[in-house]
């Protein structure tokens, strides 16, 4: 099992506790109604995101899905780009038109989502072939949910990227929810026997075991950097709130309670600190790294609700 050093657990759980802050500001602050867009917030899966960080590079390119804050900030994207964009402001990073299924930051390689379920999957892997081509050194992430492994592209796509060796990596959230319907009602079998005959090395990380994600992202994008192949990281995760929505649903009780229990004590956050205490990081630490994220999360939050305000009033 891979050992972290003390300054990457504390960078994991940053952009882990950064992208939690980021999503929940959204949350708090939805029902204002100044957010006039569809929202899928990534509030318990930050797992992804947070190991992507780690391995930063710019050149590195990722395509996601409606379900992408999380995917856009771990890659390096703008924050304030992010809360205007879902404000539709001129300064969002899809120039106000896109909201928040829509966004795109290619100084950090991050090339799009779209709201489309699995409509990215093949861009991404057009994306690998012209890296190919060029002759790069490069991979693309290719972020998707488990629901997009019942389209038919998905299928034609990591055929067509095993067949001529393409740089990318599919990286599938599976939460165990397309919307209200559970896995088992959807898929008669684990995705990991429907790929067998594509010929693709498959990787399966489960109960937010942070160091066993990274050590598997590792190889991915070593094996997909030098053999010019793809790979494929099925995570099991879990999202706190609706479907789409700042609100909870557990009412609805589409989840049972042992479910949301095992997955509530399997807390990303909560695992991360576990680890920076038995490396002897204080309380202390982590809180100050709570609160300075706090403050730079909220100020920018209100900065952009003032520019729509004021945009909204001059429209008046």
């Amino acid at each position: 099992m891979t050992n972290f050093k003390k300054e990457k657990l504390l960078d994991l759980y940053k952009t882990a506790y950064f992208v939690r802050r980021s999503e929940e500001e959204i949350a708090n602050n939805y029902r204002k109604g100044n957010i006039r867009c569809p929202t899928h917030l990534s509030i318990g899966q930050e797992l992804v995101p947070a190991i992507i960080s780690l391995f930063k590079n710019n050149s590195d390119l990722a395509v996601s899905s409606h379900r992408s804050h999380g995917h856009y900030l771990g890659k390096g994207g703008s924050l304030p780009g992010l809360f205007d964009e879902l404000h539709g402001l001129e300064t969002g990073c899809s120039g106000g038109n896109g909201g928040s299924m829509h966004l795109i930051d290619t100084s950090v390689g991050f090339m799009g989502s779209t709201a489309i379920v699995a409509n990215t999957i093949p861009v991404g892997v057009g994306l690998a072939s012209a890296i190919k081509l060029d002759r790069l050194n490069n991979v693309v992430y290719i972020f998707l949910g488990d629901g997009a492994t019942e389209e038919g592209v998905f299928y034609e796509s990591i055929h067509y990227a095993s067949l001529k060796k393409l740089p990318c990596i599919f990286i599938i959230e599976n939460n165990n929810f397309s919307v209200y319907t559970n896995l088992k009602s959807r898929q008669n079998i684990p995705l990991s026997q429907k790929i067998k005959g594509f010929g693709i090395k498959y990787f399966l990380n489960e109960k937010n075991n942070f160091l066993d994600l990274y050590e598997k992202m590792n190889i991915a994008l070593d094996y997909s950097r030098s053999a010019k192949e793809p790979a494929i990281i099925e995570v099991m995760t879990h999202r706190y709130l609706e479907h789409c929505g700042p609100n909870s649903d557990d009412h609805l009780n589409y989840r049972d309670k042992t479910f949301l229990n095992d997955w509530s004590n399997l807390d990303i956050l909560e695992n991360i600190k576990l680890e920076l205490n038995k490396n002897y990081i204080s309380e202390h630490t982590i809180n100050s790294i709570n609160e300075e994220t706090d403050l730079i999360v909220k100020s920018t939050f209100t900065e952009s609700e003032e520019k729509f305000l004021l945009k909204l009033k001059k429209t008046k």
